[in-house]
């Protein structure tokens, strides 16, 4: 088979024609995000009459990332923030009246909309989840249509729910590190449904009696865990599809594949029927009042967000669009899922991803570190991964020791093992696609973001010899510096994680391990080339982290490649910078690997 055509970087990371739609309530209109002015907008288009889309919002800063229609479909709502600093605020757009600007609910500075779900039995309002930049989480109800905010710190009802939630044997805080998910209350206001793994090592979805207490299992899997990737990346599917009134109608599960279990018989029969429109895994699933129109897309390793229009009451079904028209998806490489056994015999969930068109043998690498360490790599279109296999590199994500989605044992391997066995399992990783024949052990990079940065960084001063390049961005160099940098709100939600898996600053003993265990500790081990990427304005992996790194390499008189954006935050958001990013990358491992290059 022939190489295929090289991908531009502008087409593989520029702006999506459109993207993440929602059917509005009433059916008649589909909401998405589209281009406008360079940024990404939200854009309207009735359902059933050939009229031109018009964008109802006008952000020409930063793009739109998360929006929502409210109960009634006058109202829509979204958040945005500022340069990336994460400090969201909640905007409604009053779609009767364009003319109308669009109104800031949560007008606080330097406060954080954290949530701002549904409120059970409550049409038109919202429980809105603040984060105080002095310090504290705070509960509100908003009433979407005249803005008022009220207090629900001192309800009754609300904190008798978060007691008994509290309370329940089917919890135990310390199993989760990143809180307890979901926690939906029930449409009648009487029960919650949480994410439970009491008794056992996967997790199922339990309804919890608000009154007594009392837990009742609703569905499970024997082998998978529900899919919680949605708590660390909002803009991925929820595990529980609800329909509008938030009845539940079915649950994610998420192994290799994704798997849904549908509760209610009439979802049953949609799911049957929207299953058969495409051969990926359904993704984000909307649905007006009735439960007979529905928008949807699909995670697909080589065409993604496939979007697709279903009428159940008609049997109707027509593709509405393709976020990525101009991307072929012949010419991009499957993801395939393979298992690798690490050193201590703990089985990781990996995969593979092969360039089309040469001979898998001896191959130069990327070994690509998911961020977290609390998430999870999975099967479905990365910008990332397609870019690398097209530029004739395999590409390796193992789902190392610490990774959620593979049972409790498999995530609490990784307490006290941060530069430890965390990192044995990415050298075993390398070492099975050597060992396969796939991956040339001289021409292996590391490359990771978040938690993948400070994996990379790890790489290239505790093993820098097996690594030919390395490519970090907004990762961790200084473990108690990132934990004492943390904003004020966010601090007491550490004790689950950083504080259980890595330690506390304040007790001299276990700030000396950390320190031994982050690479500005090392510093002087580093000879592998090394690029570096941050965004200025990074509230949870401060800017300092990679200053570090930089400013002792160049000491040493260390070339290094850093570069930071000043208008972005830990996810970055323009596409000119992605490209930006990803233009540079490509140069700097097909110097240092030998892979493709579009320069050349």
């Amino acid at each position: 088979m022939a190489l295929p055509t090289l991908i531009s970087v502008e087409d593989m990371f520029g702006s999506p024609e459109r993207t993440r739609p929602l059917i509005s309530p009433d059916g008649t209109q589909v909401a998405f995000l589209a281009p406008w002015r360079n940024q990404l907008n939200v854009w309207l288009q009735d359902l059933d009459t050939d009229t031109e889309p018009r964008c109802v919002t006008n952000d020409e800063t930063r793009s739109v990332i998360r929006y929502e229609w409210a109960d009634d479909p006058r109202w829509l709502l979204y958040l945005q923030d500022v340069g990336g600093d994460e400090n969201w605020h909640l905007y409604r757009v009053d779609l009767d009246s364009p003319d109308v600007d669009t109104v800031d609910l949560t007008p606080f500075p330097g406060d954080r909309v954290i949530g701002f779900e549904p409120v059970a039995g409550r049409p038109g309002k919202r429980k809105l989840v603040i984060g105080r930049a002095a310090g504290g989480i705070e509960t509100h109800e908003l009433d979407i249509a005249s803005g008022e905010i009220v207090s629900m710190e001192e309800d009754p009802e609300h904190l008798a729910a978060l007691k008994m939630a509290e309370e329940s044997e089917w919890l135990d805080g310390t199993d989760y590190p990143l809180g307890v998910f979901p926690t939906t209350i029930t449409p009648d206001g009487t029960g919650m449904w949480i994410g439970s793994h009491l008794g056992t090592d996967r997790t199922r979805l339990v309804r919890v009696d608000l009154a007594t207490g009392e837990g009742t299992e609703v569905d499970s899997h024997p082998t998978l865990d529900i899919d919680t990737r949605s708590l660390v990346f909002p803009t991925l599917p929820p595990p529980l599809i609800q329909g509008r009134r938030g009845e539940l109608l079915g649950v994610r599960y998420l192994g290799e594949r994704q798997v849904i279990h549908a509760l209610d018989p009439h979802f049953a029969e949609v799911l049957e029927n929207l299953e058969k429109l495409s051969e990926g895994d359904l993704s984000a699933v909307s649905t007006d009042e009735s439960g007979q129109r529905w928008v949807v897309t699909f995670t697909h390793d080589r065409d993604p967000g496939v979007t697709w229009f279903y009428d159940h009451a008609t049997g109707e079904s027509r593709l509405l669009f393709r976020p990525y028209p101009h991307l072929d998806p012949e010419a991009l490489a499957p993801m395939r899922p393979v298992t690798i056994t690490a050193r201590d015999g703990l089985e990781l969930p990996s995969y593979l991803t092969l360039p089309v068109g040469l001979d898998p043998v001896g191959l130069p690498m990327v070994l690509l570190v998911h961020g977290g360490p609390w998430a999870r790599d999975s099967w479905g279109f990365d910008h990332s991964v397609q870019l690398l296999a097209n530029r004739g590199y395999a590409v390796l994500q193992v789902n190392f020791r610490g990774s959620t989605g593979f049972g409790k044992a498999h995530m609490e391997a990784a307490i006290g093992e941060f530069a430890g066995k965390m990192h044995d399992d990415l050298i075993d990783g390398v070492d099975w696609a050597v060992a396969q024949g796939y991956a040339d052990p001289e021409r292996v990079a590391i490359f990771g973001g978040s938690y993948g940065g400070y994996a990379t960084l790890v790489g290239v001063t505790f093993t820098p010899d097996r690594f030919a390049a390395a490519v970090g961005y907004v990762g961790v160099s200084n473990l108690a510096n990132y934990m004492r940098t943390q904003p004020e709100f966010v601090r007491p939600a550490l004790a689950n994680n950083w504080y259980r898996y890595v330690g506390d600053p304040d007790v001299p003993e276990q700030e000396a391990d950390m320190l031994a265990r982050s690479p500005i500790s090392r510093i002087d081990e580093i000879r592998t080339p090394l690029m570096l990427v941050q965004g200025a304005n990074d509230s949870r992996v401060v800017r300092a982290e990679s200053d570090q790194i930089a400013e002792g390499l160049r000491a040493r008189g260390v070339d290094i490649e850093y570069i930071v954006f000043d208008d972005e935050g830990h996810g970055f958001v323009h596409p000119k910078n992605l490209i930006t990013m990803f233009d540079s990358a490509e140069r700097f491992l097909a110097e240092h690997l030998g892979g493709r290059t579009e320069q050349g």
